[in-house]
């Protein structure tokens, strides 16, 4: 028997039915009145009434899928790197191993691996351990010593077995029931089905204390859209293979597409890469929306970091709270003192690193010498924070501002917001980097300038390593191209670096074995 069609299938059927109905007659018109000028009129009329109706089929339809995904609280699935990387796995463990998907709350974790799921097994079934009941977590805390009966009992408690060779089971927000996270051991080595895990960190810190975490276990870091993903959303597949092109050539765009792309850059820095906020604007939503949606992932953040605190005694919810008016600091350094006057790193580093952690901040850490081996001269207590998605950040900084937010995001969308846009920028590098698989550091260090009776202090605002040499790099907000930084780290250290980065919100281009790039570009470094 086949699958029973939803009616948004059959409705999507007939109207592909109706259209290639509509092209028959429209190519036997033509057909026939070829060589009849007289008809000419008529029959283009009758095309264009054709083509008007498959419009208003096409957009009734969409708009019922809509309406009805709203109602049922669903979003669009988006299409996500991670999937590439699920699939590697699947294709390399053969069974031999589970999947951990982990990142932070709201980033599409759900939804994508249930989407592999449909997509890459005969059959599936999702443990939701945000609502699963105490019968179903009794089972593997009872019964994994007879896996028969667990299997049994879960079947029979879900109401719905598992059909075909190739089947998975989800551990879906796994952090809320470690049990079924200590079980992967023992279910892996049984081998009857593959399974997927999907967690905060934002959780699982304190909840794997005094369990037993598998080794059959391999991880996978998911982040908030990143900029390709973004476009792809937006139905554009042609920009990031355009911009990819032109930094490997090291050519510029030129200044029309140069502009057109920046503004579409702009616009999902201040959408940012939740799937959530992608969506509403995907859907025409306006602004003020947008940011209504982002408003209640910020406070889902708190809530879960307010949590945290009372838990823990400590103070993390008011560290991520203060991050907007961190960056605003000079070479957005984090100062305690914002926080406490006689606030002290060591009685906050636990609050810090749990918001790195939790994968809702980018943590950079200061490098005491910019050698290769760079976490070997990490010293944590000169740090920076950076929010985890740029989007989510634009909330925080137009939370207390009086105008609008429709007025607000088009003036940051056009480079108009009368803020620190260079704290907007930074952050969003700090994203880029970390989605791209780079650590994050910054090297701070003082410089006697030929001329001078005084040493300088100095910074790189970011540093990364490729073929085993040292790439500095370093964010402008405007055009300016000052590379002073860079030349006296090079004199002071006498570094063979791989390549020398500035990043901008203009063209491409290459001057001064400085590779200029447009902040577009920041994820191919």
């Amino acid at each position: 028997m086949g699958k029973q069609l939803s009616v948004e299938q059959c409705f999507f059927f007939s109207i592909q039915a109706r259209l290639r109905k509509t092209t028959r007659i429209i190519c036997i018109i033509r057909r026939k009145n070829k060589k009849k000028v007289v008809f000419r009129e008529e029959v283009e009329k009758n095309i264009l009434c054709f083509r008007e109706k498959s419009a208003v089929y096409i957009s009734v339809f969409r708009d019922i899928i809509k309406k009805n995904m709203e109602k049922r609280g669903m979003y669009m699935v988006f299409k996500r790197k991670v999937y590439d990387k699920l699939l590697e796995w699947k294709k390399l463990s053969s069974g031999a191993s589970a999947v951990l998907l982990e990142g932070a709350r709201r980033i599409g974790k759900s939804t994508i691996v249930e989407e592999f799921a449909k997509n890459e097994y005969d059959d599936y079934m999702i443990l939701d351990f945000a609502r699963e009941n105490k019968d179903v977590r009794n089972n593997f805390i009872e019964n994994m010593d007879d896996l028969d009966s667990f299997f049994r009992n879960l079947f029979l408690l879900k109401g719905k077995s598992l059909n075909g060779k190739n089947c998975v089971i989800i551990f879906d927000e796994v952090q809320l029931f470690p049990y079924a996270r200590q079980a992967i051991k023992y279910l892996v080595a049984d081998g009857r089905y593959e399974y997927i895990e999907t967690g905060s960190l934002i959780s699982i810190r304190k909840n794997v204390k005094d369990l037993l975490i598998p080794s059959e276990e391999y991880r996978i870091k998911m982040y908030p859209m990143d900029f390709e993903e973004y476009l792809w959303a937006l139905n554009d597949n042609v920009t990031i293979p355009a911009i990819t092109e032109a930094f490997r050539k090291r050519r510029a765009l030129g200044d029309a597409v140069h502009r057109k792309i920046m503004k579409t850059f702009r616009t999902y820095m201040a959408v940012g890469g939740m799937p959530q906020a992608v969506d509403a604007l995907v859907s025409g939503k306006t602004f003020t929306q947008i940011d209504f949606v982002k408003r209640n992932i910020l406070s889902l953040y708190e809530e879960d970091l307010a949590k945290y605190d009372n838990e823990n005694r400590e103070k993390a919810s008011v560290i991520y709270k203060t991050l907007p008016e961190q960056l605003e600091n000079k070479n957005s350094h984090f100062k305690f003192s914002l926080l406490d006057k006689n606030a002290r790193y060591q009685n906050y580093v636990d609050a810090v690193s749990f918001i790195a952690e939790s994968m809702i901040g980018n943590e950079c850490i200061n490098v005491t010498k910019p050698e290769v081996a760079l976490e070997l001269f990490a010293d944590r207590s000169n740090f920076k924070l950076y929010m985890g998605d740029t989007g989510l950040l634009v909330t925080q900084i137009m939370k207390n501002r009086e105008d609008s937010d429709e007025d607000l995001y088009k003036s940051l969308i056009v480079g108009n917001l009368g803020i620190n846009q260079g704290m907007i920028l930074e952050n969003m590098v700090a994203q880029m980097l970390r989605a791209s698989g780079h650590g994050l550091y910054f090297h701070e260090y003082l410089y006697r300038p030929e001329g001078t009776s005084r040493d300088k202090k100095y910074e790189i605002d970011f540093m990364t390593v490729k073929k085993k040499k040292i790439c500095p790099i370093e964010v402008k907000s405007s055009g300016y191209t000052s590379h002073k930084s860079f030349d006296y780290l090079i004199q002071k250290y006498q570094l063979k670096m791989e390549d020398r980065y500035i990043i901008y919100t203009k063209d491409l281009k290459y001057q001064d074995g400085i590779l200029y790039l447009p902040i577009y570009m920041t994820m191919l470094i």
